[in-house]
């Protein structure tokens, strides 16, 4: 399969699932990425079957390629063992990547948001979501603030995914906010 055909496959398969049929599939690139990322990203934790996931993963690893990979050694650290880039951390060869998860670890569910929680599980893929909904009802509570879980990294590059959860923060950053982080 081609890469166009394998989205087109995704997108098929994720508005089959949903019993909608009424959303016509856009003929411009761009706009099938944007529907493809917008259904991965509202689909809620449930079972996958192995083909889907086949050409998911396909699909995924083939837009990684596509992007490009940052490997950690092509950069030059700035001290021993430490490292400053600015990119698309879905790139990113490195042992683990940390994601700035909501309490539920579950995700971003607003489509096509551009958090980083949203493109680590979208380049992930849905194993992601499933991992950590896995992971929240053993758990039996929200994931609390300043503390973490470790999945793996799926689709990404990156063998790891840390998914910790943040203080909520209106307005300037105040002692309180980081006390909850430990």
């Amino acid at each position: 399969m081609t890469q166009q055909e394998r989205r087109i496959w995704l997108i098929r398969a994720l508005l089959d699932e949903r019993q909608n049929d009424t959303v016509a599939i856009p003929q411009d690139e761009a706009e099938q990425k944007r529907l493809l990322r917008g259904l991965l990203n509202v689909r809620p934790p449930m079972p996958l079957s192995r083909e889907f996931l086949d050409v998911q993963d396909a699909y995924l690893q083939e837009a990684t390629r596509e992007k490009g990979v940052t490997r950690l050694c092509d950069l030059t650290p700035v001290r021993p063992h430490r490292y400053l880039w600015r990119g698309d951390i879905t790139t990113l060869e490195v042992d683990a990547i940390v994601n700035a998860a909501n309490s539920q670890l579950l995700g971003c569910f607003s489509p096509n948001h551009g958090c980083i929680d949203n493109a680590i599980h979208t380049y992930a893929g849905l194993q992601l979501r499933d991992i950590c909904n896995t992971i929240m009802r053993t758990q039996g509570h929200e994931e609390r603030t300043g503390t973490a879980k470790l999945t793996p990294g799926f689709n990404l590059p990156a063998t790891y995914v840390v998914h910790t959860v943040g203080p909520i923060v209106y307005g300037p950053l105040r002692e309180h906010h980081e006390k909850l982080l430990g």
